[in-house]
């Protein structure tokens, strides 16, 4: 069995980096963009995250889908379906902003989620793109093309914002340009077929596919996606608010685009040596480690209002999601065969991403009810899942090993 990287897997593993780097980027600019467009327009501003939530809804509508059809007809089909699902979302969140029909930039956000979808799917892509020996580091490397997107997305958002009337509408036009990009790179990269090849599986390859409560009933597969849902329900749920939150301070419109930069750096900048850290220290180590510099986030952002309170509290956040994300996922790809990854990549992601949907939801509405610092002190309950999911495998088994 092949343990090293070849020219060809190098060359695949950075387009993938490069599809996730600008892929991310349009996603960074739905976050830093939407709740903003909205109330330029909308007189609700409990529902102003709406959009972001549909489209985490649309993830969760999309995983089962875009996962068996990747299985049918392979990953390079479904990702560039989900480029195209992309350039569509992104025009009708425009037209909604343009027309002010708030309902239809919550349909295009709705449709943006296939895309989602699919570009969540790419860290999986990775590990068939690397050897075993090779499965923390690629899926660290591709989930590092977002410090790209953190320099791309913060930044058109900026440039964007006010180039057309109404505020935000060259973003989201912007965005189509960015799922055009992926769909034309995407081209390029060569997938490996998704059935698992006769002379690599071995004997577990030729066993039929277990039920997917038998795969899901494993205690590392429940640790995983327990730790995955806090890591993204409580990133989505402070940075959904974070824009309301630093304007309704008073701060300017430009102050949420940095730290929304900051956010996404701290989450992406990480992935460059995150996957090292896996291999050297344990999975379930870094996924501590990432629950402590979270719970710091969230101590920075319950000591203030200002500029810097914000900087600090979503850095850390993005830092700490990083940590717990990855190995999360890392701890995924050890639960399943070769012949039950599109289902239980599938499954995994609807329950994230029906985390996210329900936290970016609550997040608008809770900031205009509650205020910034109620938000902070919810997140704490989000941070004690993962702790006590991680603390229970732990206490279960040292390191995981592969289905």
């Amino acid at each position: 069995m092949q343990q090293t990287l070849d020219g060809a897997m190098r060359r695949n593993l950075f387009l993938l980096a490069c599809c996730q780097a600008i892929g991310q980027a349009g996603n960074t600019m739905m976050f830093a963009a939407t709740a903003l467009s909205v109330v330029t327009f909308f007189p609700d501003r409990e529902l102003a995250t709406l959009p972001i939530t549909l489209q985490h809804l649309g993830v969760m509508l999309s995983v089962f889908p875009a996962g068996l059809l990747m299985q049918r007809m392979g990953r390079g089909f479904g990702f560039r379906l989900g480029s195209v699902m992309g350039m569509t979302g992104a025009s009708i969140v425009g037209l909604g902003l343009y027309t002010g029909i708030f309902l239809l930039m919550c349909l295009g956000g709705l449709i943006l989620g296939y895309a989602v979808a699919s570009l969540q799917m790419y860290r999986f892509a990775a590990v068939e793109l690397a050897p075993p020996a090779y499965r923390a580091r690629a899926i660290s490397w591709v989930t590092a093309g977002g410090v790209v997107a953190g320099i791309i997305g913060p930044s058109l958002v900026r440039i964007t914002h006010d180039q057309v009337m109404p505020l935000y509408l060259a973003t989201y036009g912007a965005m189509v340009g960015i799922h055009l990009t992926v769909f034309t790179i995407m081209s390029f990269i060569r997938f490996p077929s998704m059935a698992p090849p006769p002379a690599v599986a071995g004997a577990a390859a030729i066993a039929p596919p277990r039920p997917l409560r038998e795969i899901a009933a494993q205690p590392r597969f429940i640790v995983a996606v327990a730790s995955a849902m806090a890591a993204f329900g409580m990133m989505s749920f402070l940075m959904s608010a974070s824009p309301l939150a630093i304007v309704a301070c008073g701060l300017p419109h430009t102050e949420a685009h940095w730290v929304i930069f900051l956010h996404v750096m701290g989450m992406f900048v990480p992935a460059f040596f995150t996957g090292n850290l896996i291999t050297r220290f344990g999975t379930t180590n870094v996924m501590v480690a990432g629950i402590l510099v979270m719970g710091g986030g969230i101590a920075a952002g319950l000591m203030g209002e200002t500029e810097w309170h914000f900087r600090i509290a979503l850095t850390l956040n993005g830092f700490g999601w990083n940590f717990l994300f990855v190995g999360a996922t890392t701890l995924v790809t050890t639960c399943y065969r070769p012949n039950e990854r599109g289902k239980t990549q599938a499954l995994n992601d609807f329950l994230v991403f029906g985390t996210t949907a329900s936290a970016s939801f609550l997040a608008g509405f809770l900031h205009e009810r509650q205020g910034w610092y109620p938000l902070n002190w919810y997140a704490f309950g989000l941070l004690a899942v993962a702790i006590l999911a991680v603390g229970w495998l732990r206490l279960q088994r040292a390191e995981p090993v592969p289905a």
